[in-house]
């Protein structure tokens, strides 16, 4: 059984000492890291492997830091935090319009920025968290800062897709959430047709919870809404039977 996988943050700076500086940083920390040079390659990171959040120069060679908020901005909700040497009160209007979720302005120390990665993925937890980033129902929690999911206290064992899926439900409490939507939060644009994605990972999620579930209220905790998507069940409606 494999523990808990970490928070993934891409690191999207074009100045070498930089990146290695802030990836060597969150690294000891405890977090998974991903680098990208350019906005290319940082839109081709994300696609990939959905970081849970992303922190984003401005000043990109090509595809600029903005193109790159409208971008994620477009299919998802990652947390963005801008990192940048411009200062001036409109270059951060304009980011922070467009739908990024903080700025620092270089430079920055490291544990002014720690501060700024923890509070982000609380936030990201959603209105359902509690204010250390942990949505519970009944016996599930789901800890969204340490990608951490328990039932009754005790580890259950996701994948990070699995993860990512329980989150984007857990997050949105009773709230119907389409399987298109699931599709481009959890896998990107690329995937908006591949339904059948969302059935596998809900049923193995199912199977996990149930299994680790001691008095059987987590079996009805996903609802399928036939062709639609999933909803999670309200914690009073959870049965046993």
């Amino acid at each position: 059984m494999t523990g808990p996988s970490r928070p993934t943050v891409l690191i999207v700076e074009d100045d070498p000492a930089t990146r290695r500086a802030v990836r060597s940083g969150l690294e000891g920390h405890g977090y998974a890291v991903v680098d990208a040079a350019d906005g290319e390659d940082a839109l081709r990171a994300w696609e990939f492997g959905r970081p849970d959040l992303v922190l984003l120069d401005l000043g990109l060679p090509g595809v600029t830091g903005l193109d790159v908020i409208r971008r994620l901005r477009r299919d998802g909700v990652t947390p963005i935090l801008i990192l940048s040497a411009r200062d001036q009160e409109r270059d951060k209007v304009e980011a922070l319009d467009l739908g990024a979720d903080d700025y620092v302005t270089k430079p920055f120390g490291m544990a002014e920025l720690q501060s700024r990665v923890r509070a982000l993925l609380r936030r990201s937890a959603g209105p359902a968290a509690d204010n250390q980033g942990v949505v519970r129902v009944a016996d599930l929690e789901l800890d969204v800062a340490h990608h951490e999911v328990r039932v009754a206290g005790e580890p259950v064992s996701l994948t990070p897709r699995e993860f990512e899926l329980l989150r984007v439900l857990v997050t949105h409490p009773g709230s119907l959430v389409t399987k298109g939507r699931i599709l481009r939060a959890v896998w990107g644009a690329a995937y908006a047709e591949e339904s059948h994605y969302v059935h596998v990972y809900i049923s193995q999620i199912r199977r996990k919870l149930a299994e680790a579930d001691p008095h059987g209220t987590l079996r009805t905790l996903i609802v399928a809404e036939p062709g639609i998507g999933y909803r999670i069940q309200n914690p009073k409606d959870l049965s046993k039977s």
